[in-house]
Formats: structure tokens, sequence, C-alpha cells
């Protein structure tokens, strides 16, 4: 943890454990993620950049998949999907209307900024907080969390099992009147300097640094 804040001085970096990530999410215990965990370990990093599937049919047939709709979801179908690879920049913040389960595969950080600092869509990146979770902690992100992709602190890449409401990241069966809605139960914008996500479709909601962990 000090080595990352003294890599990374211009954002505000803190553990799970702290009165800090209280605004964005909490601890879950009593969830027996080592079975996603070592099921994640299977499946090969992508060769560059990072990839994520909604449901991963293999975690989704797992114990711990059931723990987490009944003691996370109130027994609502979920989706138990994967976000894997290599990342290290900060580049859209996405919501959703619930609440999402984060399990650590790999030590890893959030860049988090809460919802409520939106104004018309837009967000300066100096709103974020940063926070390490360690490999093997199972986290609740709010609902009011502004949160993305995870960013690696190993050269290898992060994982990061993601349980949401069945069909959330889906396409839209229909065109969206709201332009920040991207796929279903999910809202995005991206950084300005993101013009891939631009590219896409996405609302170019934040500006300001477009922090990048560094680690080594």
């Amino acid at each position: 943890m000090q080595e990352l804040r003294e890599k990374n001085p211009e954002l505000p970096l803190f553990g799970t454990d702290s009165r800090e990530f209280a605004e964005y999410g909490r601890r879950v215990t009593g969830i027996h993620g080592e079975e996603l965990i070592k099921a994640a370990e299977n499946i090969r990093f992508p060769d560059g950049g990072s990839a994520y599937e909604p449901s991963v049919p293999a975690f989704e047939a797992l114990s711990a998949a059931e723990e987490i709709r009944k003691r996370c979801f109130g027994e609502l179908p979920i989706q138990v999907g994967y976000c894997y690879g290599q990342n290290r920049i900060l580049n859209a913040w996405e919501w959703h209307t619930s609440s999402e389960i984060n399990i650590a595969v790999t030590d890893l950080v959030l860049i988090l900024a809460k919802r409520s600092r939106l104004q018309d869509g837009r967000i300066n990146s100096s709103e974020a907080e940063a926070f390490l979770l360690r490999a093997g902690e199972t986290v609740e992100i709010y609902a009011t969390s502004l949160h993305f992709c995870p960013c690696q602190v190993e050269e290898k890449g992060f994982g990061c099992v993601v349980t949401l409401p069945a069909g959330t990241n889906l396409p839209l069966e229909e065109p969206a009147e709201d332009p920040l809605l991207f796929r279903k139960n999910k809202w995005l914008i991206a950084h300005e300097e993101n013009q891939g996500l631009i590219g896409r479709g996405a609302v170019p909601g934040i500006y300001g640094v477009n922090f990048e962990i560094q680690y080594v």
C-alpha cells in the first residue's frame, strides 16, 4: 500500500477497511469465493488489453454463485462474469441501478467516484479515489459509485469476478433516449482522451487527468 501511494501521489489511495471505502461499498464476508477464484485462474489472460465476459457458465454453476444470489441480491436472477487482463488507466466510469459484487482474483486497484458528483453527465477526475483490493477479497460496490475496469498492480495483469443482475451489460434491444445508457443496466461516460470508447458511442463526460496506476 505505501509503495503504491508513493508511486501515485496525485491519487488518494486506501484499503477496503478504510472509512473512505465505506462511502462506496462494503466488505462482504462469509462468501466461499475460493472456488470462483480457482475457476478464474484457469482462464488465460488476453495477449494485450482487458476482456470482460458478463456471464461465465462455469462460474454460475458453483455453489458460491448461489450464495451470492441469495445473500447479496435477495434471490434475484444474477450473472457471474469475469473482467481480466491488463489495464492501468481510469479511461471511463460506469454505474448500474444495483450493487455489484467483486471478488479479487489478484491484487487490483479500483478507481471510484461518487455518482452524486456528476453534473449534467460530466465530472472532473479530481473526484476520484482509489482502493486496493487484495486477492481473495469480496466487496459490494454500491449503485451510487462510479467504477470501471480494475487496474493491475503486477505485471501479469488483474482478474476480478463480477456479479450483477442477470442481463446487465448486454446490448440494448432498442435505441436509448438517454445518451448515457450504453448497455442494459449500464450507464457510461468516457474520459475525453478515450477516443476508442467515444468512437463506439460513449459520451465524453470525464475531464481532467486520466489517471494511470504506477506500480513499478
